[in-house]
């Protein structure tokens, strides 16, 4: 496939993602799917990752900034945006709706190959994400070296 469509492919996943249709995942994640970021492989461990999310995060959508392809791989980088107002866990510690917007930079690298998802991996700021969830605070010296800079 060419560039220009394993970019479509990632494309089209976010659009899916951003619409809740879950029904995309057969057309364009392969059975046996690898998730690098959370260990697991299989296409129904994704999808499960997903149903989660929209219900800890209903609101949640992620905007393409921009998106950079080489031979099988495609990068993309969002801006994600959601409110934490369902139930959530961390390693399996549940987190209880906090009412919290959250707003965050992710980068996601996708291995494509025949026009479905083969492979995964999401870089991001797992610790701004715990901030603003509430979950973590800077300490007085982060403040003090940090503060203006953080958000």
């Amino acid at each position: 496939m060419s560039l220009e469509e394993n970019k479509a492919v990632v494309r089209r996943f976010i659009e899916a993602y951003n619409a809740r249709d879950l029904s995309i995942f057969d057309d364009l994640v392969v059975p046996d799917y690898a998730d690098h970021t959370h260990n697991q492989v299989g296409r129904e461990p994704f999808r499960q990752l997903f149903s989660l999310a929209f219900g800890a995060f209903p609101d949640w959508h992620e905007h393409i900034e921009e998106m950079i392809a080489e031979g099988e791989m495609v990068w993309v980088r969002v801006t994600a945006t959601g409110t934490h107002t369902g139930a959530w866990s961390l390693s399996g510690v549940p987190i209880p709706p906090t009412g919290r917007k959250l707003a965050m930079e992710m980068v996601f690298i996708w291995r494509v190959v025949n026009g479905r998802l083969a492979e995964g991996r999401e870089v991001d700021d797992s610790m701004e994400f715990l901030r603003q969830l509430g979950l973590v605070e800077y300490t007085e010296r982060g403040m003090k070296a940090f503060g203006e800079n953080l958000r």
